[in-house]
């Protein structure tokens, strides 16, 4: 299926590895125009050369990164510094650690809201006039399963994304439908990424089991049998950002492999 956004100028936060990486891949193999964006120069730069190289880019899709913080007020303006104007945006920052909500102080509540709720607002705002004034805007959040079904040893995450899901309720539901504009979450369940070797290694600590125990046990609980991959992730993304995708704005997109057990 051509999804109708070659030509397109995304920008994916978090996108040196991981599910960020994921989403870059997909839209690169569109003909989409990327910037990328993370904290580490040299995965950053990797990364970049790894979607150039990549067979599957048609060879008129750009690839660009900036090495950046982009929860920071100065990581932001380094990226709209190279490029101002974006068709597609994917909002991503690696989310807060795990523990005991008893442990954490105010300082780590507002680090978790900073990055994963109003590092976003942010973005949207920045880019989503823009957008509704050229006809056609694509806003992918990556979020987390946590937003339907919370996570005991992730309160911070739960919080934080849970904020973000109500802001974007609403926001995508202005005047933006009308003029072009979506605003959507995409929400992850258990993905083989380093961030779930983060959580295992959390659960394994708390549990007294070994990270194997807690991995065989967590693809067990999952009807799909399996952690997802970035790549099939990165796909979900795209489609997402498509002209097809047209007529849908504000979901909560769970990508779990049905372990969320709900009919809602």
């Amino acid at each position: 299926m051509d999804l109708g956004i070659a030509g397109k100028w995304a920008l994916v936060c978090g996108a040196s590895k991981g599910l960020g990486f994921g989403c870059a891949q997909a839209l690169v193999r569109e003909g989409v125009h990327v910037l990328i964006v993370a904290r580490g120069v040299e995965v950053l730069q990797a990364a970049a050369s790894k979607l150039i190289a990549d067979g599957a880019r048609p060879a008129s899709a750009n690839v660009q990164f900036v090495a950046a913080d982009i929860t920071t007020a100065e990581g932001r303006a380094a990226v709209f510094a190279v490029r101002r104007d974006f068709d597609i945006v994917v909002t991503n920052a690696g989310g807060p650690p795990p523990g005991d909500f008893r442990d954490w102080e105010r300082g780590d509540w507002i680090k978790a809201v900073d990055a994963n709720m109003l590092t976003p607002i942010e973005l949207i705002k920045a880019t989503v006039d823009g957008m509704a004034a050229r006809g056609f805007g694509r806003i992918v959040n990556i979020t987390s399963s946590s937003v339907k079904s919370p996570i005991d040893i992730l309160g911070l995450s739960n919080g934080a994304r849970s904020g973000l899901t109500g802001f974007v309720a609403g926001v995508a539901r202005t005047k933006l439908a009308a003029q072009g504009v979506t605003i959507n979450n995409l929400l992850p369940g258990k993905f083989d990424t380093d961030r779930i070797a983060t959580t295992v290694r959390a659960s394994a600590e708390k549990s007294g089991k070994s990270i194997e125990e807690i991995r065989r046990a967590q693809q067990a609980q999952i009807p799909a049998g399996r952690y997802g991959t970035p790549e099939e992730f990165g796909a979900i993304c795209a489609f997402l950002c498509s002209a097809q995708a047209a007529y849908m704005t504000g979901q909560n997109v769970l990508a779990d492999g049905g372990a969320y057990p709900g009919t809602f």
